[in-house]
């Protein structure tokens, strides 16, 4: 069983997990927005010397890929490609939307086995990063930037029990109300969840090229010029 690194930045929590033959030693979380920078590097640390392992040590780092914050993502990949290169180890991908649902079946194992999983990354005004899985985790709709409106999401409103969750998810309780809608909150993606993902694609070998992988963004980065406050 191999010992996996995991780290998650593609929200406004960025999180860590170490998992030792594959399974989940401990994991560490900062909540405090924007400081993914100043607070990922001692998160690893200390996790490691925690459980007193080394970087040789590990067999691969697994890293959520995004879509979700253009420069937590960049944090994240930068800092796991890092740690790849020193110790000579392969890197893991894991789509942001399927950790954030892994971390909700975690949670909530007993939803109905028909049920449908909706993780929403917000993305800013009435859009979402979002996609549909199903309870095995096997994706029923592919990941994509969606606009909130009364028509979303209306081919499966009342075909299956749907469940919402992530940071993007309040924003859409409004518009999206009917009987077989149900908001979760307080789910987030975390480290912890990537363990079992990043195992089963450890085991079949399912690699990213460390020297070029980048972060999936989903839509441009758009920065933005701060007001001029005299005139």
């Amino acid at each position: 069983m191999a010992n996996i690194l995991c780290i998650e930045t593609s929200t406004a929590v960025c999180s860590v997990a170490l998992a030792l033959k594959g399974k989940l030693i401990s994991s560490l979380r900062e909540d405090t927005p924007n400081s993914h920078s100043l607070k990922l590097t001692g998160l690893i640390e200390s996790l490691l010397e925690q459980a007193n392992v080394t970087a040789e040590k590990l067999d691969a780092v697994a890293v959520s890929s995004g879509p979700g914050s253009y420069t937590g993502l960049r944090i994240g990949v930068s800092v796991s490609k890092g740690i790849c290169y020193g110790a000579g180890i392969p890197l893991i991908a894991l789509p942001s939307l399927e950790v954030l649902a892994a971390n909700f079946l975690e949670k909530h194992p007993e939803i109905e086995e028909k049920a449908l999983l909706c993780p929403m990354i917000d993305a800013r005004r009435m859009e979402v990063y979002s996609a549909l899985y199903n309870k095995a985790l096997e994706e029923e709709r592919p990941v994509a930037a969606e606009i909130i409106d009364e028509n979303s999401f209306a081919d499966i409103r009342s075909a299956r029990p749907t469940y919402y969750f992530g940071d993007g998810a309040p924003k859409c309780s409004s518009v999206i109300a009917n009987p077989s809608a149900f908001f979760i909150d307080g789910i987030v993606p975390l480290a912890s969840a990537m363990v079992p993902l990043a195992k089963d694609r450890y085991k079949v070998g399912k690699f990213e090229d460390v020297a070029y992988f980048e972060p999936f963004y989903l839509k441009n980065f758009v920065a933005t010029t701060p007001k001029n406050k005299f005139f």
